[in-house]
C-alpha cells in the first residue's frame, strides 16, 4: 500500500429539500386545507477514525465530497426523509486544516472519534407551516436551506512515543529491524526509506512504538533531498532517538546538520527529549570510538550511548534509556502530545529531485520565490505537490446552514 501523509479535499454538507405546496382534496371534505409537508434535512460531512489505517491514500484520487441532499415535503402532510451523510475514515493522528494550511479544525487522536465538520441544512417548510387564521390557504413554501462548503487539508500525522533520526545510510532502519517485528527496507545506499514505518519495541515487560523517517540531509527545509515533510510524524513523540553514523569522518558535523534542520523546521522538535547514539560501533576500533564519543559529548553537551543496531552491541540499554524517558514523559504528561501546525510544502514527487530554481520557499507568503514564468504554471507550487492536490476551484465558500432562521 502506497503511504500518503496528506491531501486536499472539497467538502459539501447536503442542501435542506423544499418544502411543498399541497391542498387536501378529498370527498365530501370541503376546504380541506393545506397539508404541504416540510422538506428534510440534508447529510452531514462527518470525519471518522479507525483503527488500522495509516495512509491518506484513499484521498489520493477522489477529492470531492458531497452529503445527499434531503427529500422535498409532499402532500397529506408528508415530511421529506433527510439525506444521506458522507463519511470521511481516516487514521489516528489525522489533523484537519482550514484552506490556508495554518487554521487546525480538528486534531483527531482518539480511535472511534467521529465529528461532524460540516452540518446539512435544513429543510424548507411546506405551505401548511404557513397557515395561519387570517391566511388559510397560503401559496408559498421555502426552497430550503443550504448546505456547507469548503476545502480542507488531510494531514496524518503518526502517534508513536520514540522518533528516529539521523542522516541518510545512519542505520534507523537497522535499529528498527532490529528492535522491533517491523520489516523497512535495508540497503547500502541514501534514501533506502521512502515513507515513515512503525514498530512496537518490547523493552522487559513494557511496550512502545517506535516511528522511522526517511534520512535528512542539510537544506531538507528548502526540500533538498526529501525534505522535512516528515518530520510531521515525529511531532506526536516524546522522545527522540538521533542516530549518527560512527563511521563519517565528522560526526560533529553530522549532529549540527540534523539539529540545524529541526530548528529551521520550527514546532517542538528542537525541545524535544533526546538520546544520543554513536551507531555501527562495530565497524570502529576502541580508540575511534571513545575519540568520536568525547567530540559529539563536547558538540551537544549530553551524554552519548554507543551501539551497533548490526551486531546488538548496546541496543537494550538504549531501549531501557528510551523507555525510561517516554514513562517520565507520561508522568509529566499524560494526554497525547498536541502537534503544531506546520505549513505543507510542495515537494518533488518521491524518488525525484526538485530543481535548484524552485528552491526559496517563502514561509510568510506561502509561496516559491522567483518562480519562472511559465503559461500553466500555477502560483501556489502545486505542480509540484505529490498529495493529490485538486487544482480547481479553490475559492472557499461559506454556507449558512448554522444560521437558519426558521419562520
Amino acid at each position: 500500500m502506497k503511504f500518503l501523509d496528506q491531501a486536499k479535499v472539497y467538502l459539501k454538507s447536503g442542501d435542506g429539500g423544499p418544502g411543498a405546496i399541497a391542498f387536501r382534496r378529498e370527498k365530501f371534505i370541503e376546504y380541506g386545507g393545506p397539508d404541504g409537508g416540510n422538506g428534510g434535512r440534508g447529510g452531514d460531512v462527518v470525519i471518522e477514525v479507525v483503527n488500522g489505517l495509516n495512509t491518506l491514500i484513499d484521498y489520493r484520487y477522489k477529492q470531492h465530497f458531497k452529503a445527499q441532499r434531503g427529500n422535498h415535503g409532499m402532500g397529506a402532510n408528508r415530511n421529506g426523509a433527510r439525506g444521506e451523510d458522507v463519511v470521511l475514515r481516516v487514521p489516528v493522528g489525522t489533523q484537519i486544516l482550514d484552506e490556508d494550511q495554518e487554521t487546525v479544525l480538528l486534531d483527531l487522536t482518539e480511535p472511534g472519534q467521529r465529528v461532524v465538520i460540516l452540518k446539512g441544512g435544513d429543510g424548507g417548510f411546506g405551505n401548511a407551516h404557513y397557515k395561519t387564521p387570517t391566511n388559510r390557504a397560503p401559496r408559498k413554501s421555502h426552497p430550503g436551506w443550504p448546505g456547507e462548503e469548503r476545502w480542507v487539508w488531510l494531514r496524518l500525522k503518526l502517534i508513536a512515543d520514540t522518533g528516529l533520526l539521523g542522516l541518510p545510510n545512519a542505520g534507523k532502519s537497522t535499529f528498527l529491524a532490529a528492535t522491533t517485528a517491523a520489516r523497512p527496507k535495508i540497503a547500502d545506499y541514501p534514501f533506502t526509506t521512502l515513507a515513515p514505518n512503525l514498530g512496537v519495541v518490547r523493552a522487559g515487560d513494557e511496550e512502545f512504538v517506535i516511528a522511522d523517517i526517511p534520512g535528512l540531509i542539510e537544506g531538507a527545509h528548502e526540500g533538498h533531498g526529501l525534505g522535512d515533510r516528515f518530520l510531521g510524524h515525529v511531532e506526536r513523540t516524546r522522545v527522540l532517538l538521533h542516530l549518527i553514523d560512527g563511521t563519517a569522518e565528522d560526526v560533529v558535523q553530522s549532529y549540527t546538520t540534523i539539529r540545524n534542520e529541526l530548528v529551521a523546521y520550527g514546532g517542538n522538535l528542537a525541545d524535544k527529549l533526546e538520546i544520543i547514539g554513536l551507531n555501527k560501533a562495530d565497524a570502529l576500533l576502541d580508540e575511534e570510538v571513545a575519540e568520536k564519543k568525547a567530540a559529539l559529548e563536547a558538540a551537544s553537551g549530553a551524554e552519548v550511548m554507543v551501539l551497533s543496531g548490526a551486531t546488538g552491541q548496546g541496543v537494550q540499554a538504549v531501549l531501557y534509556r528510551l523507555l525510561t524517558l517516554i514513562k517520565q514523559s507520561k508522568e509529566e504528561e499524560p494526554d497525547v502530545i498536541q502537534a503544531p501546525v506546520t505549513r505543507s510544502i510542495p515537494r518533488a514527487p518521491v524518488g525525484q529531485k526538485m530543481d535548484d530554481e524552485y528552491a526559496g520557499w517563502n514561509e510568510e507568503t506561502g509561496e516559491y520565490d522567483d518562480l519562472p514564468e511559465e503559461p500553466d504554471s500555477d502560483s501556489d507550487g502545486d505542480d509540484w505537490d505529490d498529495e493529490g492536490d485538486d487544482d480547481g476551484d479553490d475559492t472557499e465558500h461559506s454556507g449558512n446552514g448554522d444560521d437558519n432562521a426558521k419562520g
